[in-house]
């Protein structure tokens, strides 16, 4: 355990483009807009969906160019690895959920 634990640590930290997309109305399951695209340091995927989660759901630390709602449920992010592919995760009840298709308009 605590072998896991200091391998987490010691991770290097990677820079993720991340593209977040809602819905015009809350609780549409289609239509998906680009709202904001940013970039961050994390050292994995769960890292930076939690730094994303935090930044856009406390009023203090969202950007100030930033105009869309709260990060809710139904919302997706697109983290963009550059030459190693993507990866899209929707905001459900449970936390995070990787998908593999979004319907932007």
């Amino acid at each position: 355990m605590v072998r896991l634990f200091m391998n987490k640590m010691l991770k290097a930290k990677q820079k993720y483009n991340i593209t977040l997309f809602q819905t015009p109305k809350f609780g549409q399951t289609k239509g998906y807009q680009q709202v904001y695209h940013l970039s961050i340091d994390a050292s994995d995927h769960e890292e930076a969906l939690a730094m994303v989660y935090k930044m856009f759901n406390v009023q203090d630390l969202m950007p100030k160019d930033y105009h869309a709602r709260f990060l809710s449920t139904g919302d997706i992010l697109l983290i963009d690895k550059g030459g190693r592919g993507q990866s899209c995760y929707k905001l459900c009840p449970g936390g995070w959920k990787k998908v593999s298709r979004i319907h932007i308009s």
